[in-house]
């Protein structure tokens, strides 16, 4: 295994990237949090390892009118290139479906515990002090305003994320940690979440 994820890295070092929130510090954050899981939760580690390195070999911007389509050519291109690797044939299929169904666009629900896992982990990235970080990174580079200057914390207003990365939190973020598949993320997502919320309220009282 300790090959095909060396093999692994590398590729995802030479792969486009949709912003710089989804580097590749990102990706071993996430298949950090994917190994973990995986024991866990008694998972099949091959699978899990492979999807978590390649669940973002494809890039397209968060505004891109493809996004919803990425995730699944990113499974499609990873199992092109796991099968250069000998990866076990077997498994490819679960593969397949856990970088399909890791995503918030794709709107693929998981089915098996592998893809569960791979969800979780890449949606433990947005959460918590790295989460913040990566949402701001994002809202700069599609030149999202922070705020909504009358009304920062969406309190008598719908929130819209295409406009103000703020409003990403309430629309998003804040509503992660409700929907972790697996009890070994549930509480270090709902940790993160409380940081969070901890930050608005600093930022909020800031603004006003």
């Amino acid at each position: 295994m300790q090959n095909i994820e060396m093999a692994c890295r590398e590729f995802m070092l030479s792969a486009e990237l949709a912003d710089t929130a989804h580097d590749i510090t990102h990706i071993e954050r996430v298949v950090k949090v994917a190994k973990a899981l995986a024991l866990s939760e008694q998972a099949d580690m091959e699978i899990v390892v492979a999807a978590a390195w390649l669940h973002d070999c494809v890039a397209v911007a968060k505004n891109h009118p493809d996004r919803a389509k990425a995730s699944k050519m990113a499974a499609d291109k990873a199992v092109t290139f796991l099968q250069t690797l000998k990866f076990d044939e077997t498994k490819l299929e679960a593969v397949h479906h856990a970088i399909v169904a890791h995503s918030f666009s794709a709107n693929v629900r998981p089915t098996t515990l592998e893809a569960k896992i791979v969800q979780d982990a890449d949606r433990m990235d947005a959460l918590g002090a790295i989460g913040v970080s990566r949402c701001m990174k994002v809202g700069g580079a599609i030149a999202r305003h922070l705020y909504h200057p009358d009304d920062p914390m969406c309190e008598n207003r719908e929130a819209d994320d295409s406009k103000y990365t703020l409003d990403h939190f309430f629309i998003k973020l804040l509503h992660i940690a409700d929907h972790m598949n697996t009890e070994s993320a549930k509480e270090e997502a709902a940790h993160r979440t409380q940081f969070m919320k901890a930050f608005l309220e600093r930022l909020s009282t800031e603004i006003s």
